[in-house]
Parts: structure tokens; C-alpha cells; sequence
């Protein structure tokens, strides 16, 4: 049966949110877990593991793109002073996700003897759905797994628009993307008003831009309203004097930016799967090869028995039942070229059998109960 090809998405939720973790981490840990960002000692660097995790994934047969970063980080407390943070924003409902954040969590910790901290970010539109924790148990003996998450519908879109926090104008783009499917007028009227807050907050010149990329990105336009949202925007800065965002062209080069990081991205996992599929056929070509080569050798064998047979046959008419049933088990090339060598100047069938008992070891020597069967 054929498997059911995936309906693609238009909208792109993975590469904004990976792009906005790495820009405003710390931001985006004061915004979602107030706590854990208490604890860890910002005057350090931290620094993101995303290889490690990249690694981790392909051992772990992943091959849905999904959102994962891994951050190593210091605490301000606490006897372990380097943590590894595992941040997971699942956007989609997936049937074993609590099952999988507890692999990634034992086995980040097992290869970096470090502790790791899972923290998800859950972005679908399920009121229902927000796995917590992972439990198995057998005969008493029992694993418990349970991790900090946020819901990014629980959050309120007034208290969003009030906030400071660059990580709440994501959410918003994030949530008004979800809620605008196929509803572009709604999603153009919602995007220009979330633009036009950037503005009114007073951010400086690069983070207004900055954070109107994960907003363009998110919150993706049909090509006319998309012209028609620039020329908007570009008539707004005109009036504020606030240049930030447009010249056309300036908006042309960071667009194309992302999109030379998106298809860059593409084609890395592209070429994993081609290397994946060569490495397949290679296998499948090396096990046909094998089987050919010991065919053939199987196929020499049994020519060479028959010809040790043949020339016996030939010089001392009908042969031993055993005698001939013994030639046939062998296995070994060498051996019978010389019994075919001797089959054509020994003197009897006598000699010959007695000749191949001493080639033996003893324990492929004719018993006397395979005689008797044989008889």
C-alpha cells in the first residue's frame, strides 16, 4: 500500500522560531521560564549546541523538521554549574512527543555527563493538548520524566501587545499566523497592526527590524497583498520619518537572506537523504554481489564433484553409494583437484576410497552407521 503523502504547509512556523531563540535567548527564557532564567548566570557566555543535537537526531531516526536548540549555560547556583538546555517548540500535535523529549533528555545527559534541562513551547492550536510528563513500569521497576512547558494559547493577546518583551511580538505573529489560515485580508489587517506596534513602542532602529523579519516570515502574504502591504509600510515611514524598515531594496536583500537560509537548510537535508539512499543501494549491491560470488563458488564446487564422479564412473563402472555420497559433501576446491587427478591413474576403486579416507579429518570420515544407511 502506498503511504499517504503529507499535505505541505504554507506557512513556515520552524526556521522564524530558530532564528528568534538564537537572536533573543535570553529574552525568550525571561519571557517563557521567568525561573530558570533567574538561575542562570548571564555574565557567562552561553553558547548553542546545534551539531550536537543535529547528531543526536539522526541516530534517533528524526526526520521531521521540527524545532530543537540545545544551549549551554552557567546557573548562579546550585553544586552543577554548566546546564544544557533543550528547548523543543512542537507546533503540531505528535502521538509520543512526551516519549521522545525523555530520549533526547537520558541521552544528551548520558553522552555529556551533564544535566539537561527539556523545556517545550507548544504552539499548536489544541486547548486539550500539553503532555507534561513521561511514565514506564514494569515488575515495580519504574521511570519518571516530567518537564517545564508553555502554551502559547494560554497567553493573552492584550497583556502580548502590552509587553516589552521582543519574545511576545513572536508569539503574536506565531498565534496570528495559526489563526489566519487562508484568511488573508484578517492575517494582512493583523500583520499591518502588530508592524505598526513596533513603531509606536519606541524600539530602536534595529530591533524594529529585526523583529519585523520573524513577523514577515511568520505571517507570509499572497504576492499581491504582499506589494500592497510594502507600499503601505513604505508611504507610513515616509509620514513618520522612520525609515527603519523600508527602502524596497533594503527589505529585498534581508528577504533574500532568509531565503538563502531556508533553501540552504533544504538542500543540507537533501543531500543527507541522498547520502542515506546511496549508502542503501550500496548495501543492496554488496549483498547482491555476495550472493552471486557464492553461487558461483557453490556452482564450481558441484562441477568439480561431478567430474571426480564422472572419471571414476568412466574407468570402474557403478561406484559405492557412500563413496559417491562422500564426494558430494565436499567443500574444499583443492581437494578435489587432486581426487581428479588421482581418479585418472589410480588402480582401483579400493585404492581411491581409501586414498580420499586418509585426505580426511576423522571427523568427516564414513561412519560405519552411514554405511549401513546407505546399504
Amino acid at each position: 500500500m502506498a503511504k499517504t503523502k503529507k499535505k505541505k504547509n504554507d506557512d513556515q512556523y520552524d526556521s522564524p522560531w530558530k532564528k528568534a531563540i538564537e537572536e533573543y535567548f535570553a529574552d525568550c527564557m525571561a519571557f517563557f521560564f521567568p525561573n530558570i532564567h533567574a538561575d542562570i548566570d548571564w555574565s557567562k557566555k552561553y553558547e548553542f549546541w546545534d551539531k550536537e543535537l543535529e547528531k543526536l537526531a539522526r541516530e534517533s531516526a528524526v526526520h521531521e523538521q521540527q524545532v530543537d536548540k540545545l544551549v549551554q549555560v552557567y546557573r548562579k547556583s546550585g553544586e552543577e554549574t554548566l546546564v544544557l538546555v533543550h528547548i523543543d517548540v512542537q507546533s503540531q500535535h505528535e502521538t509520543e512527543f512526551a516519549k521522545r523529549m525523555y530520549q533526547y533528555n537520558y541521552r544528551l545527559f548520558d553522552r555529556y555527563n551533564h544535566p539537561v534541562a527539556t523545556l517545550v513551547i507548544y504552539g499548536d492550536q489544541s486547548k486539550k493538548w500539553q503532555p507534561k510528563t513521561f511514565n514506564r513500569e514494569i515488575w515495580g521497576c519504574k521511570s519518571s520524566f516530567e518537564f517545564p512547558s508553555v502554551k502559547l494559547m494560554d497567553y493573552n493577546i492584550s497583556e502580548l501587545e502590552q509587553s516589552d518583551n521582543p519574545f511576545a511580538v513572536v508569539v503574536l505573529a506565531h498565534r496570528h499566523t495559526k489563526a489566519t489560515k487562508h484568511q488573508h485580508q484578517t492575517r494582512y489587517d493583523l500583520r499591518w497592526r502588530l508592524t505598526r506596534m513596533l513603531y509606536e513602542r519606541g524600539y530602536d532602529q534595529e530591533r524594529v527590524r529585526s523583529l519585523y523579519l520573524y513577523i514577515e516570515w511568520l505571517m507570509a502574504l499572497p504576492k499581491g497583498l504582499e506589494q500592497q502591504f510594502n507600499k503601505q509600510l513604505l508611504q507610513y515611514e515616509e509620514e513618520q520619518k522612520m525609515t527603519y524598515i523600508l527602502t524596497i531594496e533594503r527589505m529585498g536583500i534581508e528577504k533574500g537572506i532568509q531565503q538563502g537560509i531556508q533553501q540552504s537548510e533544504q538542500k543540507v537535508l537533501e543531500s543527507e537523504q541522498k547520502v542515506l539512499e546511496s549508502e542503501q543501494k550500496v548495501l543492496e549491491i554488496t549483498k547482491e554481489s555476495e550472493q552471486k560470488i557464492l553461487e558461483s563458488e557453490q556452482k564450481v564446487l558441484r562441477i568439480a564433484r561431478e567430474d571426480v564422479i564422472e572419471v571414476l564412473m568412466i574407468r570402474f563402472g557403478e561406484l559405492p553409494k557412500l563413496l559417491v555420497k562422500t564426494i558430494k559433501r565436499l567443500d574444499q576446491l583443492s581437494l578435489l583437484k587432486t581426487l581428479h587427478k588421482k581418479a585418472v591413474i589410480i588402480e582401483s576403486v579400493d585404492l581411491f576410497e581409501q586414498f580420499l579416507a586418509d585426505q580426511l579429518p576423522d571427523d568427516d570420515t564414513p561412519t560405519a552407521q552411514d554405511k549401513k544407511h546407505v546399504d
